[in-house]
């Protein structure tokens, strides 16, 4: 069944008003046609009006988009129209609408609407029991959802595919082409309604392969992916549900939960309304397991009621099955004659409807009713079922025929562009071939580029080597020079130190009070200079050993010359923690780089009175901030300069993080945080 769209309030405050007009004053009172055309379409949805009457506004519908131009509304307007009339059952008025969209689209090259059309050819051949066009039609909409990727479409015709296999005996074809589906459709979201039909088909399936238990599986399967958003509460797909598996319980003759379902299903709400034929399937169901129960309350009466609904509504399988089943009833309680009666009325009822497996079973009904005709009956009924199997395996013949078919013509009109393809693949390798010899050309340039940074990195770190060298050369000039101060003050001025000590300490043979005051006097101030001079020495020895790393006093020199030359106030500190030798000679020239550039920067431009340079250890980093107190600038919207370009570039070469915040009138702050341990580039 197609799906519908409930009507709003408003239509239904509409339709009351015109329920009680006469037709013409309904037309005159529609104002224009997009109005007319969405009132017509909700009303030929609504199941509560006459058949009639959902007809009548359904062509009134037809003739304002006959009118419209060939567009992509005009198109979804007649599959509305045709959903419409495929609802109301009106097969004539369905499939000339179809034909028509179908002629639009492929005058239109809508591949979506013609894949669209021809599925709805194929449900219109299954509504008519023309297993072959449907089956036809199905596939030609396969091939083109196919080639659009269209794994929704794409589903949902395998699974009808399937179910015509299935009608027609071949149940392993039928299986595979579920199992196809549900493997196509796996990841699509929003895929219930087709999981929850390829689930019902295979607990079918299963059914006629006598696999009840993993029928059951299947058919919970197909009730735990019921999604009430998803699938319309009026398709009454739970009651579809129950109803498949209480019939698979009665199949395995485990009537007591057979019952449970087939009540649990007359149990939701709505459903002799939106769901009629089902309604009356569920009560037969109930009665024949109530039957077989041997549960007498409520019989034969809730049969009867069985078949006068399905009477009502013309439910003719739904007749067959109940009459069937008053049969095996009355048959139980040697009432012959009323067993005979229903088992013909069953006979004929297949024969007019020409259903060889419904014939097969009144046949078998009826030999079991009248048994000394059991013969006459059991020789046609293998006759029929011969013919019948034949009559499957020439279907399922003719199905694979048609796939085949469909191949061809889809590999005949593959050939029509080979030529043009050939063609393509030309300019394509042509194409390729450039692009192969552009990429060829800027791979060269980036190895060039690579080679420059390495030589860079290179002649960065022989820089810093010569730095240091220069400062190892210095430092031990400075180191010899303090070292021989150092022994002069000790072994020169000392000394003679000592010898004044030592005469002055002749003087104790006097013993005036004059001369001992100025002995002690004298004694305590040579004391004095001894220590002094010995401090001096011992400090001049220990200085340099003490300094952290060349790299430091390599900064500290750079900082030394900024104080110099410049009045703003420079604050610094250096970590002590950090390992100066764990740091490359990359970094250390780098950082070293930012700090000068830096602090080129805020003498040229920021009229700072106070800078201040920090280099810490943080984890596994190095993290430098140089800020001031600047003038400050925009960082958001200022181009940056080559200065700042430079100590971004020099970041990169670290793999470091660059970070600059400034305001205007709020001075600057620069950050650069670099990991200790680098990977060189190698060749």
């Amino acid at each position: 069944m197609k799906k519908f769209y409930p009507i709003n309030l408003l239509f239904l405050l509409l339709f009351a008003f015109f329920g009680c007009v006469k037709k013409k004053s309904v037309n005159n009172s529609i104002n224009s046609s997009e109005d007319s055309l969405s009132f017509y379409f909700s009303v030929a949805n609504d199941l509560s009006l006459s058949r009639e009457k959902r007809l009548f506004f359904n062509k009134k519908a037809l003739e304002i988009v006959v009118g419209q131009e060939n567009d992509s509304l005009n198109r979804i307007n007649l599959f509305k129209v045709a959903n419409r009339y495929y609802n109301i059952n009106d097969w004539k008025g369905y499939s000339r609408t179809v034909l028509l969209v179908l002629d639009k689209s492929e005058s239109a090259k809508d591949s979506v609407s013609i894949g669209k059309a021809y599925s709805y050819l194929g449900d219109y051949y299954v509504s008519q029991m023309v297993s072959d066009s449907a089956f036809q039609f199905y596939s030609k909409a396969e091939k083109i959802y196919d080639s659009l990727e269209d794994n929704i479409n794409l589903g949902k015709i395998l699974v009808n595919k399937a179910s015509l296999q299935y009608k027609a005996g071949d149940f392993l074809g039928a299986e595979n082409a579920v199992v196809k589906a549900l493997r196509i459709i796996r990841k699509e979201k929003r895929a219930n309604s087709i999981m929850y039909d390829a689930y019902n088909l295979l607990g079918l399936i299963f059914n006629e392969l006598g696999e009840y238990d993993n029928a059951i599986v299947y058919n919970n399967k197909a009730l735990g992916v019921i999604d009430d958003e998803i699938i319309p509460q009026e398709f009454q797909s739970r009651a579809t549900s129950y109803n498949n598996i209480g019939y698979l319980y009665l199949s395995s003759k485990e009537y007591s939960q057979a019952k449970k379902y087939f009540l649990k299903g007359l149990e939701q709400s709505n459903l002799k309304h939106q769901k009629p034929h089902l309604y009356a399937m569920l009560l037969d169901n109930l009665a024949y397991s109530k039957f077989k129960l041997k549960e007498e309350e409520g019989l034969p009466e809730l049969f009867y009621e069985a078949l006068a609904f399905g009477d009502s509504i013309k439910l003719t399988s739904g007749i067959f099955t109940n009459k069937i089943h008053l049969s095996e009833y009355f048959a139980s309680k040697k009432d012959t004659l009323k067993a005979l009666q229903y088992s013909k009325e069953a006979l004929l009822l297949s024969r007019s409807t020409n259903i060889s497996r419904d014939i097969l079973v009144a046949l078998k009904q009826m030999a079991v009713v009248e048994p000394e005709k059991a013969a006459f009956y059991n020789k046609e009924y293998i006759h029929i079922n011969e013919e019948l199997q034949k009559a499957e395996r020439k279907m399922g013949d003719k199905f694979s025929r048609i796939e085949y078919e469909t191949d061809v013509i889809k590999d005949e009109n593959t050939n029509l562009t080979v030529q043009n393809r050939n063609l393509v693949y030309i300019f394509s390798g042509i194409t390729i071939l450039g692009l192969f010899l552009y990429i060829i050309k800027a791979q060269k340039a980036k190895n060039r580029e690579l080679q420059y940074k390495q030589r860079q990195q290179e002649a960065n770190e022989d820089i810093y080597n010569l730095m240091i060298s220069q400062q190892n050369t210095i430092d031990v000039i400075r180191v010899k020079e303090k070292k021989r101060v150092a022994q002069e003050l000790h072994d020169g001025v000392l000394g003679r130190m000592f010898g004044v000590r030592m005469n002055l300490d002749g003087l104790n043979g006097f013993q005036d009070e004059v001369a001992i005051n100025q002995r002690i006097g004298y004694l305590k101030e040579l004391k004095n200079i001894e220590q002094d001079i010995r401090e001096i020495s011992h400090d001049l020895n220990r200085e340099k050993s003490e300094l952290i790393n060349n790299f430091v006093a390599i900064v500290d020199n750079l900082f030394e010359e900024q104080r110099k030359t410049f009045q703003s106030k420079l604050v610094t500190t250096i970590d002590s923690n950090i390992k100066w030798e764990l740091v490359s000679n990359s970094i250390k020239i780098n950082l070293y780089r930012i700090i000068q550039e830096s602090l080129q920067n805020t003498n040229k431009y920021a009229n700072a009175r106070l800078i201040r340079v920090e280099l810490k250890k943080s984890d596994d980093d190095l993290e430098l901030t140089i800020s001031d107190d600047g003038i400050g600038f925009n960082a958001n919207v200022k181009k940056k300069g080559i200065g700042l370009q430079n100590m971004l570039s020099r970041t990169k070469e670290c793999n470091g993080l660059f970070e600059i915040k400034s305001e205007k009138a709020k001075g600057t702050t620069i950050t650069v945080t670099v990991p200790i341990e680098q990977k060189q580039i190698t060749t």
